[in-house]
This record gives C-alpha cells, sequence and structure tokens, in this order.
C-alpha cells in the first residue's frame, strides 16, 4: 500500500512556519532608527537654509531701492534714524514685505560715527518663523554684510552665514 496521509506507515510532515523573527523585526528597526537619527536633522538643516534666503533677498532689494532713494534726495532719509522718510518712498518705506514669511525688516539711519546728516543706514532682517528663528542678518550703505545671530548663537561676522557659523 502506498504511502498517504492517514496511513500509519508514512512519515509525519512537518508545517513550516512562514513569517519574520523577532530578531529579524528588532535588526530592521534598529538600521530604519539610525538613517533616521542621521536624515531628520538633515533633512531640518536643509529647510532652515531655505527659509533664511527670503532675508537674504530682501536686504538686497532693499538696499537697492535705499541707493535709489539716496539718487533722489542725497540722504538716506530726512529724519535722524528714519530710512527713506521722503513720502516718495511710501511704497516700501516701512520695509515690511507682504510676502515675507520667515523675518521682519527694520532700517535704521546715521548709524555711522560722527553722521548727523542721514548719511548711512543699516537694515537688519530678524527670523521671526520657522527655522529662521535666531537668525539676525543686516546690510549697510557700503554694502558690507553682517551676521549678528546663527542658530540662536551670537556671532559677529562679516557675511552671511547660511550653512556653517564661519565665513
Amino acid at each position: 500500500m502506498a504511502p498517504g496521509p492517514f496511513n500509519r506507515g508514512a512519515a509525519p510532515r512537518r508545517l513550516r512556519a512562514s513569517g519574520f523573527t523577532l530578531i529579524e523585526v528588532m535588526i530592521t528597526i534598529a538600521i530604519v532608527a539610525i538613517l533616521a537619527s542621521i536624515a531628520v536633522p538633515s533633512y531640518i538643516d536643509y529647510i532652515r537654509r531655505g527659509q533664511i534666503q527670503e532675508a537674504f533677498g530682501f536686504l538686497s532689494d532693499f538696499r537697492t531701492k535705499m541707493e535709489q532713494y539716496y539718487q533722489d534726495n542725497r540722504n538716506y532719509g530726512t529724519a535722524a534714524t528714519a530710512c527713506a522718510s521722503d513720502p516718495t518712498a511710501n511704497g516700501w518705506n516701512n520695509f515690511a514685505p507682504s510676502s515675507a514669511k520667515y523675518f521682519t525688516f527694520g532700517c535704521k539711519a546715521d548709524t555711522a560715527a560722527g553722521d548727523s546728516t542721514q548719511q548711512s543706514y543699516i537694515i537688519t532682517a530678524t527670523g521671526s518663523a520657522g527655522r529662521a528663528i535666531g537668525h539676525v542678518y543686516t546690510i549697510n550703505q557700503s554694502g558690507d554684510r553682517g551676521t549678528t545671530m546663527f542658530k540662536g548663537a551670537t556671532v559677529n561676522v562679516t557675511c552671511w552665514l547660511s550653512k556653517d557659523p564661519t565665513c
């Protein structure tokens, strides 16, 4: 008689369990956690660098407008500490662009030593939202760029920092 499922002389069949063992699952979780611990901070830094570009664009734009204002008025403002205070500049001299999401901007005249005739200014961009909080950038009438705060730490460098805390 041939061996069959009900025949006592037949060898018993062993069913093999399918799926993953606990150790395989734990190794996979560990690998994903290691990759995430590297990728997430890099992604957050990437987002931050993208947001601070807003400051660089608006600071450059405001500097151009201030130079145009100077060509028309032979000063950067008509009152002490007020930038572009002539009514002809009312469209932009509040330094609050409507499309700015991450920075607030301000301008101050008479910033050079001994200046009392509005021949100098400094425009400041201060991080106010998102990953830009903790960043402060400046530009003056000479085009000198500066960073006074970077990633929440006080710095004093003569460039606009975006990636590293050094120029």
